[in-house]
This record gives C-alpha cells, sequence and structure tokens, in this order.
C-alpha cells in the first residue's frame, strides 16, 4: 500500500478547487457516515469494491465485500446498540493518480454527545465504470487499547474432609 500511495498524487489545502474526482471521493465518504450511522451495513458494504480489503483495528482482515458486510452487519448494530455516533471530519486530504485515489482524515465516536474515541481512518479507492470503490480501508484510535479484563479468578479447591468424617457416598 505504501508503494501505492507514494505514485499518488497529493494536492496541496490551499487555494485549489477540488478534481471532480477528488469531489467523488469525499462524497463516498460522507456516503460511508450517513450509512453507518443509519445502520445500513448493506449500504456501507456497496461503497467498497468486490475485492476490497478492510483492516480494522483489533481484528484480521475482511476479504471481499461480503465479508465486510459481515463485519459492518455486527459492527453497526454493536454501535447502534451502544447509542453511539460516528463522525468524521470533513476536512480530509485526497489526492488522486488515474483511476487510483486516496483519502486520510479524523474521526471520533460519540455516545449521547460524548467523544469516547478519537482517531484517524485511510482510504484507498479505484475508480472502475465511472464510479469510485475502495479497495482497501483502515482505521485507528488516537488512545491505546483499553486492557484486557483479568480472566476471573480460579474457585479454590475444595476442603479435605475433616479427620473422622465419614465419606460422602
Amino acid at each position: 500500500m505504501a508503494a501505492a500511495a507514494s505514485l499518488l498524487v497529493v494536492t496541496s489545502g490551499l487555494a485549489q478547487a477540488a478534481s471532480p474526482d477528488e469531489a467523488a471521493i469525499r462524497a463516498q465518504t460522507t456516503a460511508w457516515e450517513k450509512a453507518y450511522n443509519g445502520g445500513d451495513a448493506k449500504g456501507v458494504a456497496a461503497l467498497y469494491a468486490e475485492d476490497a480489503v478492510l483492516m480494522p483495528p483489533g481484528a484480521p482482515p475482511s476479504n471481499g465485500r461480503a465479508a465486510i458486510q459481515d463485519y459492518f452487519t455486527k459492527d453497526v448494530a454493536a454501535s447502534k446498540s451502544a447509542g453511539a455516533v460516528m463522525v468524521l471530519n470533513p476536512k480530509t486530504d485526497v489526492g488522486v493518480s488515474g483511476n487510483m485515489g486516496w483519502e486520510s482524515g479524523a474521526y471520533k465516536v460519540t455516545v449521547k454527545g460524548a467523544v469516547v474515541e478519537t482517531g484517524k481512518f485511510l482510504s484507498v479507492s479505484r475508480k472502475k465504470d465511472g464510479k469510485w470503490l475502495y479497495v482497501r480501508d483502515t482505521w485507528n484510535a488516537d488512545a491505546p487499547p483499553a486492557p484486557a479484563a483479568p480472566p476471573p479468578a480460579a474457585a479454590p479447591p475444595p476442603a479435605p474432609p475433616a479427620a473422622g468424617a465419614a465419606p460422602k457416598k
């Protein structure tokens, strides 16, 4: 991915107008956020190419759109259950070179308006038949993961029978 990223043309945030492709990549991210927060895992997965790879933190990669939809079906349901909302910062960096493009930016997760996580993301997209689709997608939190809960304490072994006690039958 680093080699592909190095080949991309990076546009500066100076007074340049976004190209139609840059605008389309940003619109793709806006559609992702809307589908995710709307509980639409199928809509989220539709933004990925059939051969895409999702690389979530703390989990193995999901290879292909079907596996990505399975991942988001569980993740979206857990977020909805917790009352979590994903907020993507609209100020992102975007680059395009031919039919490849990338976007990087920041996100935050809120629950009842309180920020519970901040982080960053990097998505690589490919334009096919005039449509941009994610081919690689990854993100991670700014804070280290919470420590694992300690294993439950083992129950103490049963006490030996008292001297002279009759054995149980």
